[in-house]
């Protein structure tokens, strides 16, 4: 029997290793394998590589290469930029501003610092998922130590004005974190033009590998240490270097924004395709998230009347790849909390789908799933009392 087609659209969640990070990350796993700590010429090699990948992440960001520090990924970054700069600055303050929309990596590391005394205000969005300057401005006191706005919404697309809110942050003198991770690749990026003084980003988001990320802390930032034990990464973030992950990620990252505008002409051609597709032919639909301002490649639309889970698995069946959320979430029963944070109805984001494309789609692909996902939602209509209901009147 020959093999079933596989067609990804899912790049949100995670995307392959392009086949020249591979290649560049080859001889750190095996020949070049020192440690960069040791001071032999294979360590040296190695630390040469580290400093060498620091330089590329830097240069896409528009930071210096001594901001840069590597992790183990978005989450870790995350993690480090908040929990650093609050528990850096207690005697300052301990409010935290951030929005509903954030990931978890930044929503349960702000509920537990709740947990510790810090207060935290969480920003609304207005229906497309986009955060008023004017709020955060407002939302601002004496005792505000850090701000903290996702550049990218992983789920709905939504690119928030990132500019805009890091002036604000810039005249309150209030450090400004962003997690950045939907972002690269995708939107340039200039920490310095943009008064961005963290960034969080992970390298399997852009076609690098997985288990490695950096975290940008602008020079001067008084951050404290997340993980404590030797003296890596200038005695900031203890633990060997994931050597090979690390060339992986500088080479990823270049390749990703060496043609920002390129790539994003190509990407969104096929999803405004494949968009324009499934609203001509599935009626009750509801795109989610802004219609301009959103990721090249992300679609994020409600169908009425179905379950997000089945449609999934019927997808699946098709060899499609897809998504209802944010991976993190996806053993979750409750709805989406970017949807909810919208003001869409609960019963309306149970039928939600996220397809996110990527490099290997193509316009068969689309044409593809433009031919088997009407009739996929029509049968699970067919099945739901409230579709039948509508349809007696």
């Amino acid at each position: 029997m020959a093999d079933k087609r596989i067609i990804y659209m899912d790049h949100s969640a995670t995307t392959c290793v392009r086949k020249e990070v591979l290649e560049a990350m080859a001889p750190y796993h095996a020949e070049r394998f020192g440690n960069p700590s040791s001071i032999y010429s294979i360590a040296r090699e190695s630390k040469k590589a580290v400093e060498a990948a620091r330089g590329q992440v830097a240069k896409a960001l528009g930071a210096d290469p001594d901001e840069i520090y590597f992790t183990s990924g978005g989450s870790e970054s995350d993690n480090w930029a908040i929990k650093g700069v609050a528990l850096a600055n207690r005697q300052k303050g301990n409010h935290i501003i951030t929005t509903k929309i954030e990931h978890h990596a930044v929503l349960h590391t702000c509920q537990y610092l709740e947990k510790e005394g810090f207060r935290v205000t969480y920003l609304p969005v207005d229906r497309y998922g986009l955060v008023s300057p004017a709020d955060l401005e407002k939302a601002i006191t004496d005792t505000t130590i850090l701000i903290s706005v996702m550049y990218a919404n992983n789920e709905i697309g939504t690119i928030e004005p990132i500019a805009e809110l890091g002036a604000i942050a810039k005249k309150h003198k209030v450090p400004f974190h962003t997690d950045a991770v939907q972002a690269i690749g995708n939107i340039p990026i200039d920490v310095k033009a943009q008064d961005i003084d963290l960034l969080s980003l992970s390298a399997h988001k852009f076609y690098g590998p997985k288990g490695v990320g950096a975290l940008y802390i602008r020079k001067g930032l008084k951050v404290h240490n997340l993980i404590h034990g030797g003296g890596q990464e200038r005695r900031r973030r203890a633990g060997t270097e994931n050597l090979a992950g690390i060339v992986g990620l500088g080479k990823a990252i270049e390749l990703a924004t060496a043609d920002i505008e390129g790539h994003n002409q190509t990407i969104r051609a096929l999803r405004d395709r494949l968009l324009k597709g499934i609203q001509a032919r599935i009626s009750d639909t509801h795109l989610n998230g802004h219609p301009e301002k959103r990721l090249p490649g992300n679609i994020n639309i409600s169908f009425e009347f179905i379950e997000g889970e089945s449609l999934l698995l019927w997808l699946d069946d098709e060899g499609i790849c897809a998504s209802t959320g944010s991976a993190c979430s996806s053993g979750s029963l409750e709805p989406s909390h970017v949807l909810m944070a919208t003001g869409l109805p609960v019963e309306i984001s149970h039928g939600s789908l996220r397809l996110t494309l990527g490099d290997a789609n193509t316009v068969a692909d689309v044409d593809f799933v433009l031919g088997v996902l009407p009739g996929i939602v029509a049968k699970l209509r067919e099945m739901s009392p409230l579709y039948k209901g509508k349809k007696g009147g």
